[in-house]
């Protein structure tokens, strides 16, 4: 069996990514990736990679690509130092745990081609594009993107101040690789466990406080353009919980939107989630609690709201989003 965080080589390994690897996050040193990577392209690559700021396409965001190629410049379009500094972009917005997680999503395409025989023959790693929202700025607002299956990363900055990290969607298939020269390869592995475990452990009466529905919605909600779309919270107040299960959501909340980030990001959030009323947030689920049945859960705020949930009759597949409900996009700022 192969460890998780040990998989890619080449061009896509971690040690190849940049001069020393990943770095902490700041805006100065986004933007220069970002000029870097802009100023190596061509006519016709940067008609695909570059946007407006205000273009629709930057709310346009999807995770659920399949075998297409995302909007922006595809990997697979670009020279190898031009892959490279891409992917130095990539790097600046993650931490080292979320930069696997996302080179294993990428790898999970030629899983997907390879060794389960599902979708186009030409499906792979470099079908992930990367898209700039106006000219990197000192002073103005632009974003980013990086986006293919199962993989949707936005930034949106205005100069060197990173203001909005959402949304995030880091999602699976197959999430444990069953065999094959990958196997034993797990690409989210708290995700679908701690929240079966979470909605297991609650007493009876907030069993049913937390029930949204008896049967799985399927798939989450909170699409583009929906992204609000679900109304007031609903489910069991996370304040009304024993203190054990309480410290278990603050946990999972933090997979979601720390872990993958680097450390001042990381800390930036972990503020935000303090800015609202916490204990008032509400964990939703939905479907049967049986490893081969499809189940969703939820954890929603005023200002915050995660999904997640296992495809119907895919066990395997995982589709997982986290909203910063009024950040998104940078809409508290721009």
């Amino acid at each position: 069996m192969v460890d998780r965080r040990t998989v890619l080589t080449g061009a896509f390994a971690l040690g190849a990514i940049g001069s020393s690897g990943p770095v902490r996050a700041d805006g100065a040193g986004m933007r220069a990736r970002a000029l870097s990577w802009i100023n190596s392209l061509d006519g016709d690559q940067r008609q695909a990679a570059l946007h407006g700021f205000a273009a629709p396409l930057r709310r346009n965001w999807s995770f659920m690509h399949g075998s297409r190629t995302a909007p922006g410049l595809p990997l697979e379009r670009m020279s190898g130092p031009q892959k490279d500094a891409a992917l130095d972009l990539l790097a600046s917005g993650l931490s080292r745990e979320g930069l696997e997680t996302a080179l294993n999503i990428m790898l999970q395409q030629d899983i997907l081609r390879d060794e389960w025989n599902k979708g186009s023959p030409d499906r792979n790693r470099e079908r992930f594009s990367l898209a700039i929202f106006d000219a990197p700025s000192d002073t103005a607002p632009w974003g980013w993107r990086f986006e293919g299956h199962h993989l949707s990363l936005s930034y949106t900055l205005v100069g060197d101040n990173i203001i909005s990290v959402t949304p995030s969607s880091f999602s699976s298939e197959p999430n444990t690789v069953p065999s094959g020269p990958h196997r034993g390869l797990i690409v989210l592995p708290d995700e679908e466990a701690m929240g079966r475990s979470l909605y297991a452990d609650l007493s009876e009466q907030h069993k049913n406080a937390a029930l949204l529905r008896a049967d799985s919605f399927g798939n989450i909600l909170a699409t583009a353009g929906r992204e609000g779309g679900l109304g007031a919270p609903a489910g069991v107040p996370i304040g009304d919980l024993p203190e054990a299960q309480i410290d278990r959501i603050l946990r999972l909340l933090e997979i979601y939107t720390q872990d993958h980030l680097p450390n001042a990001l990381a800390q930036v959030q972990a503020a935000r989630l303090q800015e609202g009323d916490l204990m008032a947030a509400r964990f939703g689920w939905s479907g049967p609690n049986e490893a081969e049945q499809s189940m969703y859960y939820r954890l929603h705020s005023d200002t915050f709201l995660i999904e997640f949930a296992t495809l119907p009759r895919q066990p395997q597949h995982h589709h997982a989003i986290w909203h910063d409900l009024r950040r998104n996009f940078g809409a508290h700022r721009v």
